[in-house]
């Protein structure tokens, strides 16, 4: 077994305790592995492996790794997403989790219909206030859900967070406690009819943390693929 498929075995297996010690988790959290920088050859490997989902950040990298890798990847968008990138990667995402704003909501409902798709989205929440990063905020998210929620050419699936980058992953417990807390909230009131909602939430530094409050999805890049390549 090469260090690699190592890896992601140990990521798998943290998050399997973590939902087995978890009074809130269910028992089929996505693994997303984060492939951003990383080589085709070293997602080929965990495709090999049986791995179908992998996050990208940017719209060129994925769009390059989307035509040169199988066609039964699951490709998530995580990153920002500006309105103009849109057209390049609408029909090539399996979801988008970076929905941060209704004016990008907007942009694409358009392009959704002009393809007469429906685009999976998760509405992202900047529950740590951080200046440096996108996101809805926990006082505005149920007015943008509402309007959102009546575009066409979009099924808003859930809700998506990015925490802080913490060396202790308790310290962003809160955070994940507080998305969870908004979904609640947003079924309460009756927003949503679906039989599933979905949190994507925790990162390399944090994971376990977030499965135990209840991540469906977790972007795992740095304890998979090793440190990041900076090109």
């Amino acid at each position: 077994m090469s260090e690699l498929i190592r890896n992601y075995e140990d990521v798998k297996n943290n998050i399997e305790d973590s939902v087995n010690k978890s009074s809130v988790s269910n028992k089929d959290v996505t693994l997303i592995a984060v492939s951003k920088t990383k080589p085709n050859e070293m997602i080929e490997e965990l495709y090999e492996y049986g791995v179908r989902d992998f996050g990208e950040n940017y719209v060129q990298e994925l769009c390059s790794k989307y035509e040169e890798l199988p066609k039964d990847i699951r490709w998530h968008m995580i990153g920002h997403l500006q309105t103009n990138k849109i057209k390049y990667i609408i029909d090539k995402v399996y979801m988008i989790h970076s929905v941060d704003s209704l004016h990008l909501a907007e942009a694409i409902s358009k392009e959704a219909k002009k393809r007469n798709i429906t685009v999976k989205c998760l509405l992202e929440v900047n529950v740590g206030m951080e200046e440096t990063k996108f996101g809805l905020t926990a006082e505005n998210l149920e007015e943008n859900y509402i309007e959102i929620s009546k575009l066409e050419g979009i099924e808003i699936l859930g809700l998506m967070t990015s925490a802080p980058y913490v060396e202790n992953p308790e310290e962003n417990r809160q955070y994940f406690v507080q998305l969870r807390s908004l979904m609640v909230d947003l079924k309460d009131k009756g927003l949503y009819n679906k039989n599933k909602f979905f949190l994507s939430m925790g990162m390399t530094c944090d994971y376990t943390v977030a499965v135990e409050e209840g991540a469906d999805f977790v972007r795992v890049g740095t304890a998979i693929f090793g440190a990041r390549n900076y090109i």
